[in-house]
């Protein structure tokens, strides 16, 4: 089985600061996977990492079989990365940023305006299209980000704390929107438990350490607990 994403003792450090610490992960083809822990846990490190925006100090990662290290134009064709600060253009209209992307990622003219109107009604966008990215609801940026993302139809998605920020409701809707993606994998960073039950399944990370990877029901039995939170405190305590 060739793994959608696969890390092998990959570590990155600052100086003296170790942000991954010999990380070992394998993501399947159409998994929802988590990277779940609190700030400076190394989940955006890692995110970096697999996505060719970060080299590794030591170890190495492979996204579809390709080597980030030494194969990192054909990963980026492949994927849509979504970091926390997406550089949307308060300028230009919804339209406008999803056809600038599309651009960026080499989408025939053809097909640009076909995929746009099928994304802005995926994502509940269809009656902003005209509506400058500068005047969008957090919530409402949030899903254009994720529609520039697509537009080029990415094996993986990739996206740290997604929902950073934004109400609950506008949370739920942006997960809905997720579970409604086919034939992608979806790997996400997020500090909030609720959001980690979403997942198919999650590493918990802390201070650059995988402390466990399964799902979350596996995870939670696994520490007898009835709460990811109460897993993860418990995670912590025993280092594993």
């Amino acid at each position: 089985m060739q793994f959608a994403i696969e890390a092998k003792k990959l570590t990155k450090k600052f100086g003296t600061n170790t942000a991954v610490n010999g990380l070992d992960l394998q993501i399947k083809p159409g998994e929802i996977f988590g990277l779940v822990g609190p700030d400076g846990a190394g989940k955006s490190t890692t995110m970096r990492l697999i996505s060719t925006a970060m080299t590794p100090t030591t170890g190495s990662a492979f996204v579809l079989g390709f080597n980030t290290l030494t194969e990192e134009e054909e990963i980026r064709d492949r994927i849509g990365y979504m970091p926390q600060r997406f550089a949307l253009y308060g300028e230009l209209t919804v339209n406008e940023n999803i056809d600038f992307f599309a651009e960026i990622y080499g989408v025939p003219k053809k097909d640009i305006v076909p995929k746009r109107k099928e994304l802005l009604e995926f994502t509940g966008m269809a009656k902003f299209g005209d509506r400058r990215g500068r005047n969008l609801s957090g919530g409402m940026q949030k899903k254009l980000a994720l529609a520039c993302n697509l537009i080029h139809t990415p094996e993986i998605i990739m996206l740290d704390e997604p929902t950073l920020g934004v109400d609950p409701i506008s949370r739920r809707e942006f997960w809905r929107i997720l579970y409604g993606l086919t034939n992608v994998t979806i790997v996400v960073t997020t500090p909030y438990m609720d959001e980690a039950e979403r997942c198919s399944r999650i590493a918990l990370i802390r201070e650059g350490h995988l402390l466990n990877c399964d799902t979350p029901e596996n995870i939670k039995q696994h520490y007898g607990t009835k709460s990811l939170e109460e897993a993860f405190i418990k995670a912590v305590e025993t280092g594993s």
